[in-house]
């Protein structure tokens, strides 16, 4: 009881610490991308429900307490922690349990947090997250990143930009396959079935000089995909080295050597001379590599949507290899160089039915999906 005063009630103050902008939007961009939020609190499970709810987290009206989890084994925690969004009342050692049992039901855990209690989660999570305004110095150095702007959705931009970049590299990694298959078989068959040599070190440094920069720079610009935060994660096992991914590739390459070599063994049955036959094939190979690239950008869109599709890069490293085919034919010390012939229309009718074959295989297994995207 009050004493030695007299007070008069004047009426009631409320605080309220509301989620911040944005959040909500993050975390549904989250539920689209297959990526689960626990919400791990020492706060009342009341209040854990109300923010759930506010922020889109959870509608599930089950909460796990810190007591209910103390009495639980793993394994049964491990089934109740797949059915409820929304833990509270938790002491520090608590959180840990439970990114160390997630991770145990092969969960890749990212652990948020920004005070001493979390610390120890944070240091035990696949990636441990800390505020960098208003974290404690234990959480900042006990985590693996820290956010700058303590922003939930700074994250998200974080797993977008991560995706887009794996997606990158990737495509990078199939069209390097996919492009010296044809390159190989090009330069050693003709050798084996004492054919005439058809690629000679000069011609395999200009495709070189085309595919390094294909590689470094226009996959690097590569816009991310439409559906990259609307597909799940990639299980971890996944690497752009994935047997899967580079399966791909290398049939995209078979399939080109193939059609050179045929279409170069068919020219030679012909009648073609030796300098005839190179031209013809080192025109269809410089304009395959092409082809390749444009296929290896996006392996759900055609060749002609890809071509159009906006890219900083794209247009420059097709004007390059464009003019370097035409000097190569058109200026007489390097055509000589190089073992050409100026190509005339019997030539450039040859070389444009293998482009065509070429352009023709590669949306073949486009179509029937051999080539994985992601």
């Amino acid at each position: 009881s009050q004493h030695d005063f007299d007070f008069t009630f004047m009426g009631l103050v409320g605080l309220v610490d509301p989620p911040r902008v944005g959040v909500a939007a993050a975390i549904k961009e989250c539920h689209a991308a297959g990526i689960r939020i626990i919400m791990m609190t020492g706060d009342h499970p009341t209040t854990a429900q109300a923010i759930g709810r506010q922020v889109g987290l959870s509608y599930r009206p089950d909460v796990i307490t810190g007591t209910e989890a103390a009495q639980l084994s793993d394994e049964a925690l491990k089934l109740r922690l797949r059915q409820v969004d929304l833990c509270a009342r938790l002491q520090p050692e608590q959180k840990l349990r439970l990114v160390d049992i997630l991770q145990s039901d092969g969960e890749i855990v990212a652990m948020t947090g920004d005070g001493v209690n979390d610390a120890p989660a944070l240091k035990t999570a696949d990636v441990g997250i800390a505020m960098g305004e208003r974290g404690t110095d234990v959480a900042r150095e006990s985590a693996d990143l820290v956010l700058l702007d303590d922003s939930f959705a700074s994250i998200v931009v974080a797993i977008r930009q991560g995706r887009h970049i794996y997606d990158n590299i990737t495509s990078a990694i199939r069209f390097i396959f996919a492009v010296h298959v044809p390159v190989i078989a090009l330069a050693l068959l003709p050798a084996l079935l004492n054919w005439p040599i058809l690629l000679w070190p000069l011609h395999i440094v200009l495709l070189e000089l085309i595919i390094d920069p294909s590689c470094s720079m226009v996959f690097e610009a590569e816009p991310e995909a439409e559906n990259i935060m609307s597909r799940p994660p990639r299980p971890i096992s996944d690497t752009p080295f994935t047997l899967s991914i580079l399966k791909g590739g290398v049939i995209q390459g078979m399939g080109v050597a193939v059609i050179l070599l045929g279409g170069y063994g068919l020219l030679v049955g012909e009648g073609f001379l030796e300098e005839q036959g190179r031209t013809t094939v080192f025109i269809a190979l410089i304009s395959s590599v092409l082809l390749l690239l444009l296929a290896s950008r996006d392996a759900t869109h055609s060749i002609t949507t890809s071509l159009f599709r906006k890219n900083s890069w794209l247009l420059g490293i097709i004007v390059v290899v464009a003019l370097m085919l035409v000097f190569s034919l058109e200026v007489p010390a390097l055509r000589d160089a190089m073992g050409l012939k100026e190509a005339t229309v019997l030539e450039l009718g040859a070389a444009l039915t293998m482009i065509g074959l070429v352009f023709i295989w590669l949306e073949v297994l486009r179509r029937t999906r051999v080539i994985r995207t992601y």
